[in-house]
């Protein structure tokens, strides 16, 4: 790959996610100690994301994949979230802000197919040639949440989605110098289950597969609640720079995901994904019973934790899907596989640990928000301990099949 083209596509993914990683995790402490909002209008307020992974699709295959080339709509959607999130700033009603975040949804989500449509059009070994792309995304959340800590802002106010609205609007216009990606899919018919993915439904006649599908699903709900509290959670227990601190978490994620090989090798898909589910039940299980002070460790053992979480299920997942599908099918199963866990999973997590965080929740008389943490982290600790528990009995692990040339694979 030319080198100019290397380095332009490592900025883009490090832009791209400095933008979201800005302004999504420090939301919490600023709805709930800024704005007094209820958890359940938090969580609502996280969910705008997940919202938009299931209606980005439709927008990607009906219309960007179609009629425009790739790098100008990435540039044209963070012009108008730049505007979106300059208006969200200034917004102190949770109703109107849920409908306003769900339109910057509209307008960020995207850029995530958007971004790796970019780089895989100019690659010539995709496999080899992203993951070094692909990590200054990671590298990009990370520079996001040292600069709010290293410049001093404060998380419980709206200078996050400031310097997320700021940051927009240079990689919108970054965008411009990127290389032409003209639109694939221009003069072809592209339908709903394209779309979706629903090719892939043929899959969910293998039980083992069907159950990985549930499991996906429902090992998002307590996902939700740390995405949703913890940056709340660490500020109320008085740590300081949390934002920087939390990216530890994305530090680790780099390091477990060199480490993924060998696990996948040596243990198989069935225990990697056990280890990720167990790391959920565990980093929560921390998160209830820790403190800032002579229990700290236990807090940022959670963080460093992340990588694990996220590595050995989600990703464990990915390569399981890639395995079972037929070449033909694939890229609609990973759509479908995308659909249920970041779509519809998590906007099923959100709304519980709505219910739990109102549930668990008192206002003082100054107005303060007053949460009882550890009634709360227990809650997707459970969960996750259910779903784990559900896995061993129910999922069968099948060594994996080659599609190669369209073969059809598991029955």
């Amino acid at each position: 790959m030319n080198p100019v083209v290397r380095t332009k596509l490592s900025i883009m993914m490090f832009l791209n996610f400095f933008v979201w990683g800005a302004w999504f995790v420090t939301l919490a402490t600023y709805l709930s100690a800024g704005l007094k909002f209820e958890p359940s209008a938090i969580a609502a307020a996280y969910s705008t994301t997940n919202w938009g992974a299931i209606i980005s699709p439709f927008f990607i295959g009906m219309i960007a994949d179609r009629f425009f080339s790739a790098e100008r709509v990435l540039g044209v959607m963070h012009l108008m979230g730049a505007a979106v999130l300059y208006y969200a700033a200034g917004i102190t009603d949770s109703g109107v802000l849920f409908w306003v975040l769900v339109v910057y949804a509209m307008c960020y989500m995207p850029s995530l197919a958007l971004t790796n449509a970019i780089s895989f059009h100019q690659m010539e070994a995709p496999e080899k040639q992203f993951p070094g792309i692909r990590v200054w995304g990671t590298l990009g959340w990370i520079a996001a949440g040292l600069s709010i800590s290293m410049l001093g802002i404060k998380e419980a106010s709206s200078a996050p989605l400031m310097l997320a609205a700021g940051a927009s609007v240079f990689m919108g216009l970054f965008c411009f110098v990127l290389p032409n990606t003209p639109p694939k899919s221009r003069g072809k018919k592209v339908t709903v289950s394209d779309v979706l993915g629903l090719d892939a439904l043929g899959l969910l006649k293998d039980p083992s597969f069907a159950f990985f599908i549930l499991t996906s699903l429902f090992i998002c709900i307590p996902l939700a609640f740390y995405y949703t509290y913890a940056n709340m959670f660490f500020n109320e227990l008085g740590m300081t720079n949390v934002a920087g601190k939390m990216t530890m978490g994305q530090m680790s994620e780099v390091f477990f995901m060199l480490l993924l090989p060998l696990m996948l090798k040596r243990l198989g898909v069935k225990k990697t994904l056990l280890i990720g589910m167990f790391a959920w039940f565990l980093r929560y299980s921390l998160f209830a019973y820790g403190n800032a002070d002579n229990l700290a460790f236990m807090l940022y053992t959670g963080i460093l934790l992340h990588g694990i979480c996220y590595d050995f299920f989600f990703v464990t997942a990915m390569i399981y899907v890639d395995n079972e599908a037929p070449l033909k099918i694939r890229a609609s199963a990973q759509g479908f596989f995308a659909f249920i866990s970041y779509g519809v999973g998590m906007v099923i997590g959100n709304k519980v640990a709505g219910m739990v965080g109102d549930m668990f929740t008192t206002t003082a008389a100054d107005g303060t928000k007053v949460h009882a943490w550890t009634s709360i982290w227990l809650v997707p600790c459970a969960m996750a301990f259910v779903v784990m528990v559900l896995f061993v009995l129910f999922f069968k692990e099948r060594p994996p099949v080659s599609h190669e040339n369209g073969g059809e694979g598991q029955a």
